[in-house]
C-alpha cells in the first residue's frame, strides 16, 4: 500500500482507543506496519490490548506526537477541528484517511463484503451472521458495534474470504459527511428497517432515505440486497437496484415469508425457506433479525440444517437484553434501546420472556435524537408498555435550545395518565436510592440507555445486595 508519493510504512491513529479504531490499528500492526496512536483517555482494556500488540500509545493530543512523520494518519470520527494534533497534521499536509476509508483501502478491496444496515437491529443481525459463518467453519472477518457473546470481541480479521460488517448510517469523519457504510464495498446488503434517527446530522427522514439509496446504488449487478418487506421506507429505497432483490418479512407481500412464530421457554420458533428454526432470543424483531441472517448465510452456501444448529447455540450480544443480575427474585436486564420503536420491541420481548411478571423500564434520554423533542409523543407511548417507569433528565441539556429539548416531566405525566406508575428523577443516583424500596420479588427491571447510565446497574446491584 502506498500514498501518492511514497510507500506506507508508518501509520498513526488520532483517537486510537475507540473500539473500532483500536481493532483496525491492531490488524495493521499484525500486517507488519509500524503503528502508533494517541488519545485523551488511554486506559485498560484497550490500552492493554494495544500495548500487547506492540503499538506505542501517546497520552493526549499534541503536535509533537507527529514528529515521527507518519506516512498515513487515521483520523477518528470523534476528532474535530481544533484538536491540536489534527491541526498539526493539516498544517504539515500529512496524508490522512478516515477509519472507514482505511478499512476499505487495506482490507475490503480484496474480500467478499456483507454489510448489515438499518435503524434498528444492526448489531444483533451482524452478530448472528458472523456466528453462522464462524460456526460453519468459514473463518469470517467481522466488525460489529457490540460484543457477540459467542465471539468474545466485536472485530477480528480471520483467514476466510468474507468480511461481515455492521453498516452505520452515521457520518464518516469531520471531513466526510457521507455515511460510513458507503465505504464498505458491499457485495450483499441487508436493510433491516429505516426510520428517523441521528437528529444531529439528518434534518428529516428523506435525508436518511437518500443515504440508504446511495448504499443500494453501489451494490454490483451480481450482488444482492435483502430488505425488510414490512418496512415501506426500506422498500422505497431499493426500487431502482440493479442487484438481485429479496424481500423478507411477516407480511403476505414478502417473497420469503416468516411464518409459524411462537414462543416458549426455549425461545422463539419460526419457519422460513421451508425449514423450522428455534432461536434462543425473544421478540418479533429478533426473529426478523435472524431471518435476514439466515437468508444471507444460505446465499453463501451454508445449509439450512447448519443454520438451525448455529441458531441454537447463539448466546446473544452484550447490552442487548442482557441479564446482568438476579437478586432475591428480581431480574435486572441491560439494553441499548434508545429509540421509541426499539423500546416498543424490546419491552414486548421482555413480556414474552417473563410472562406475568411486573416490568420496570428505566430510561435515560441520552442519544442525539431522544434528547430532542422529536419523539415527545412516541416515547411515552413506548415506555407505557411497561408496568412502571423511571426516567432521568436529558443528557447534556445545556447543548440544546430550550424549545428543542425533550421534556421528560411531560413524558412522565403522559405515562401517569395511562394509569401506569411513573417517576421523573434527576439522575442514576436518585434511581438507585429510590427504586429498591419500590421493588418486590418477581419484578423485572429493564435498563435502557445508549451509554453507561451513570453506572446505574452496578449501583442497583450494590443496593439490592445490601
Amino acid at each position: 500500500m502506498q500514498s501518492a508519493n511514497r510507500p506506507i510504512k508508518k501509520i498513526h491513529f488520532i483517537g486510537i482507543c475507540g473500539t473500532a479504531m483500536g481493532s483496525v490499528a491492531a490488524m495493521l500492526q499484525d500486517q507488519g506496519y509500524e503503528v502508533t496512536g494517541s488519545d485523551e483517555k488511554v486506559y485498560p482494556p484497550m490500552s492493554t490490548f494495544l500495548e500487547q500488540k506492540g503499538i506505542r500509545l501517546l497520552e493526549g493530543f499534541k503536535p509533537e506526537n507527529l514528529d515521527s512523520h507518519p506516512d498515513l494518519i487515521v483520523v477518528g470520527n470523534a476528532i474535530s477541528r481544533g484538536n491540536a494534533e489534527l491541526e498539526q497534521a493539516l498544517d504539515q499536509r500529512f496524508y490522512y484517511l478516515s477509519l472507514p476509508e482505511t478499512l476499505k483501502q487495506f482490507f475490503l478491496r480484496f474480500s467478499h463484503n456483507l454489510v448489515v444496515s438499518g435503524t434498528h437491529g444492526k448489531t444483533t443481525t451482524t452478530s448472528l451472521l458472523a456466528w453462522l459463518f464462524q460456526d460453519a467453519g468459514l473463518q469470517p472477518s467481522y466488525m460489529i458495534g457490540g460484543v457477540p457473546l459467542n465471539l468474545g470481541q466485536g472485530c477480528a480479521r480471520q483467514s476466510g474470504p468474507h468480511w461481515i460488517l455492521e453498516g452505520d448510517e452515521y457520518d464518516t469523519s469531520f471531513f466526510d459527511k457521507r455515511s460510513k457504510f458507503l465505504h464498505y464495498l458491499p457485495e450483499l446488503v441487508i436493510i433491516n428497517n429505516i426510520e428517523f434517527d441521528h437528529a444531529d446530522i439528518y434534518k428529516n427522514l428523506d435525508e436518511i432515505k437518500l443515504s440508504f439509496k446511495r448504499l443500494v446504488d453501489i451494490v454490483p449487478r451480481n450482488g444482492m440486497v435483502l430488505l425488510n418487506a414490512d418496512n415501506p421506507h426500506a422498500v422505497a429505497v431499493t426500487r431502482q437496484t440493479r442487484a438481485q432483490l429479496l424481500e423478507i418479512g411477516f407480511s403476505e407481500n414478502a417473497a420469503l415469508r416468516i411464518t409459524g412464530l411462537r414462543t416458549d421457554e426455549k425461545g422463539s420458533h419460526f419457519s422460513l425457506l421451508g425449514h423450522s428454526f428455534t432461536l434462543p432470543l425473544y421478540g418479533r424483531h429478533n426473529v426478523h433479525n435472524a431471518a435476514m441472517a439466515a437468508v444471507a448465510a444460505h446465499n453463501y452456501g451454508i445449509s439450512l440444517d447448519q443454520i438451525a444448529r448455529s441458531f441454537l447455540s447463539f448466546q446473544g450480544v452484550k447490552r442487548r437484553l442482557e441479564v446482568r443480575a438476579e437478586i432475591r427474585g428480581i431480574t435486572i436486564v441491560d439494553d441499548f434501546g434508545h429509540h421509541p420503536t426499539a423500546l416498543t420491541e424490546t419491552i414486548g420481548a421482555l413480556r414474552q420472556r417473563y410472562p406475568g411478571r411486573r416490568l420496570w423500564a428505566l430510561f435515560e434520554p441520552r442519544s442525539n435524537t431522544t434528547r430532542r423533542a422529536i419523539f415527545q409523543k412516541e416515547l411515552p407511548e413506548a415506555l407505557a408498555l411497561a408496568d412502571a417507569v423511571m426516567m432521568t433528565q436529558i443528557a447534556r441539556a445545556d447543548q440544546l435550545a430550550e424549545d428543542d429539548r425533550l421534556d421528560p416531566a411531560r413524558v412522565i405525566a403522559d405515562i401517569t395518565r395511562t394509569g401506569r406508575e411513573a417517576y421523573y428523577v434527576e439522575n442514576a443516583d436518585e434511581i438507585a436510592a429510590k427504586l429498591p424500596g419500590l421493588l418486590r420479588t418477581g419484578d423485572v427491571v429493564g435498563v435502557f440507555s445508549n451509554g453507561s447510565f451513570g453506572g446505574l446497574i452496578d449501583k442497583l446491584v450494590a443496593r439490592l445486595n445490601a
